[in-house]
């Protein structure tokens, strides 16, 4: 599974992009949630858990912690913005 990284989560993590093995993610070959994936990096890297915000989105749409992922989906997290 690979997740695109955007603004902060990009500093956080120190990639543009985040590979995880699906194995190492689920256990097994079932199908798993947005929300297991943010609980997942969220004790990868705790300071994810320390953001205001953290979209993720998956195949170009936000997604909420209940929808099911696949590894073939396109992930991105996507952190709290400002404006200007």
């Amino acid at each position: 599974m690979t997740i695109l990284l955007f603004g902060i989560t990009k500093d956080i993590i120190g990639t543009p992009t985040l590979s995880i093995p699906t194995a190492n993610f689920t256990g097994n070959k079932t199908l798993k949630t947005v929300g297991d994936l943010r609980r997942f990096l969220t004790n990868g890297y705790p300071e994810l858990a320390k953001l205001t915000s953290l979209a993720i989105a998956v195949n170009n749409n936000y997604a909420k912690d209940t929808e099911p992922i696949n590894s073939y989906d396109e992930i991105a997290l996507i952190p709290p913005v400002s404006g200007g």
